[in-house]
């Protein structure tokens, strides 16, 4: 979607506004749940496609569309190289919620992107993984993101707040940088 008038950034500012005005109205409808199912073929490899979208408990019924994921390792850390890396795909969770949390953020203040681009960096220990050291952390040490953003009608300041807004109200980065359950049952 190109911007316009009523989409700047891509986003459809009344139906922006009308999802605010709902959610603030029936907040049971901020509650969303997103599924997956995922198969190990071997290896380092998996293959897992998206599953029914709940909103406030209800299946969301004008989400038809299934997506699929396959995830590989690169052949220096076992796999064959044939998919992005479980940790490449974190990265790209984080870079799509930055992306959609910009670009709404953005347009309900009037700013107009010219162009955003996202850098991001994850470093990972891999003592952990392997077995080698039981002190240190499996999961990522640190992740690094450089904004690139230009907009036509907004001051450096601006975008700098606007950056700031986006790190407190993207889902994805506060999965990451806070403490999640995560629930892991043998069926």
């Amino acid at each position: 979607m190109t911007a316009t008038d009523s989409a700047p950034n891509g986003i459809d500012s009344a139906a922006l506004d009308q999802t605010i005005a709902a959610v603030r109205e029936h907040p049971a409808l901020g509650q969303v749940t997103f599924t997956l199912g995922a198969d190990w073929p071997g290896g380092c490899r998996q293959q897992g496609s998206t599953g029914e979208l709940r909103q406030a408990g209800e299946p969301v019924a004008g989400r038809t569309a299934s997506y699929s994921f396959t995830s590989d390792e690169p052949e220096a850390l076992l796999g064959s190289d044939q998919a992005a890396s479980p940790g490449e795909y974190i990265l790209h969770a984080l870079a799509g919620c930055y992306a959609v949390t910009f670009a709404a953020t953005a347009t309900a203040r009037g700013i107009r992107l010219s162009a955003l681009r996202l850098d991001l960096e994850a470093d990972f220990d891999l003592r952990a993984f392997l077995g080698i050291d039981k002190q240190a952390r499996a999961g990522a040490r640190e992740i690094r993101v450089t904004v690139h953003a230009e907009s036509p009608n907004s001051s450096r300041e601006q975008l700098a707040e606007l950056t700031e807004a986006v790190q407190r109200r993207s889902p994805i980065r506060d999965t990451l940088a806070g403490p999640v359950q995560v629930s892991t049952v043998l069926a």
